[in-house]
């Protein structure tokens, strides 16, 4: 498995994106990010516009140029404001109108600015509200309570300054305090609605990206399960095959009956390990669990498993003292039988000529214990390749019952493999 492989995410919103903000379509946004936290201009993390985008950017600017209009109205109805004012009024409304253009990008900058324009110009106050709403929409409420405080404290002195003509004093500032909370109130909602959206976008690449680390996992398992069922059918017959070819190797000047014994048992082993290996690609192939493809050896088939060592030249004891074998669970007796396959194979391996003793002792509610030993080798060993794989797949397979497995060399230069298991 490649454990640093990277697990793509889903589209965000799939079908007509151009219907949907920028903020909640960009995948490669900067961190940090999302509704309300637009990266600034050239930077990597900043979302491009979406035609929806625009159609609203361009509402935006004709909804400011539109107050601003009817602002001017209002200067021009003003009674003792000097020319050069009402010149300066327009032209920072103009400007101001201009940059709406701009709230994407600053949208703090921009509600920051808008305070001290509104409160000098009478056409800019569509400007300033359509910042405030872009405030609320792309900040938290920290920034709008700031802001949008110092431009409530403000409209009563701006009034005070430069009253309406055709409205009160007190109605002209509670007109002022509703168009702001409903500013306000709209800007919230957008953005309360943005985030629930990212939310949901949020939770579908989780939910993907667990998804595809479950089945990388369930893969990686199924690998480790499938070779550690090679190595448990094929060592055994494998090792066979080695001993009794390095025998005839050895001894070519052996009695014919046993080198006809020997070869038996080599022609014997082969048929029966390419037997077992056309069982399991026939059950790769099928896509089938390991059980349903072939029947699995059970503790009844340890016998078995020590007459066949026995005949091809081991010297095997087999001591059982088990209460109820038939009742043995399945998988404990699967377990066991495989962890004396290894043993013995091992055995056979690396102390040839050693008397082997296999123990099996267990009860219901008192566990179930393989205990196999070997002495040291009578004579000289020859140096046997082996990377130690099995008896980290017996420890695994030990883990996996519920149990736990020792091994380990003796005082005495033998070696010795403890495994226990449950019965309840």
């Amino acid at each position: 498995m490649k454990g640093d492989m990277a697990v793509p995410g889903p589209r965000a919103f799939p079908g007509r994106s151009w219907l949907l903000p920028s903020a909640l379509l960009d995948d490669d946004l900067a961190p940090g990010s999302g509704p309300g936290q637009d990266s600034g201009p050239g930077r990597p993390g900043r979302p491009r516009r979406t035609a929806r985008d625009w159609v609203v950017d361009f509402t935006c600017f004709l909804m400011a140029v539109f107050i601003g209009l009817l602002g001017m109205e209002t200067v021009r109805n003003e009674p003792d404001l000097p020319q050069t004012f009402a010149v300066l009024d327009q032209v920072l409304g103009a400007l101001a109108c201009a940059a709406v253009w701009l709230r994407r990008r600053w949208p703090v900058g921009l509600a920051v600015a808008m305070l001290p324009v509104c409160f000098v110009s009478n056409t800019a106050g569509g400007a300033g509200l359509v910042a405030l709403f872009t405030l609320t929409v792309h900040r938290p409420f920290r920034y709008v309570a700031w802001i949008g405080g110092a431009s409530l404290a403000l409209n009563p002195l701006f009034y005070l300054l430069r009253p309406e003509p055709d409205l009160a004093y007190a109605w002209a500032v509670l007109l002022a305090l509703f168009l702001t909370a409903a500013i306000v109130g709209w800007g919230m909602f957008v953005r309360s609605k943005r985030q629930l959206m990212l939310s949901f976008r949020d939770r579908a690449r989780r939910a993907e990206t667990e998804a595809a680390l479950r089945a990388e996992q369930a893969q990686r398992l199924a690998r480790e399960s499938i070779a550690r069922e090679m190595h448990d059918v094929l060592a055994h017959r494998l090792t066979l095959l080695s001993v009794h070819a390095g025998a005839l190797e050895f001894r070519p000047d052996a009695p014919r009956a046993e080198i006809v014994r020997a070869a038996g048992v080599i022609r014997e082993s082969a048929h029966e390990a390419l037997q077992d290996l056309r069982e399991i690609i026939g059950v790769l192939r099928a896509g089938e669990p390991d059980e349903a493809g072939r029947p699995q050896p059970t503790l009844t088939a340890l016998d078995t498993l020590v007459a066949e060592c026995r005949e091809a030249g081991m010297k095997v004891t087999l001591d059982q003292h088990v209460t109820d074998r038939a009742a043995v669970p399945a998988s404990v007796g699967r377990t066991a039988y495989r962890i004396a396959q290894e043993c013995l194979t091992n055995a056979r391996k690396h102390a040839p000529g050693a008397e082997v003793t296999v123990t099996v002792t267990g009860a219901p509610g008192e566990g179930f214990t393989v205990r196999v030993r070997n002495p040291a080798p009578p004579g000289e060993v020859p140096h046997v390749p082996g990377s130690g794989q099995g008896l980290i797949g017996l420890t695994e397979r030990a883990t996996l019952a519920g149990g736990r497995l020792d091994h380990g060399p003796e005082a005495d230069g033998g070696f010795a493999v403890r495994a226990a298991l449950p019965w309840d």
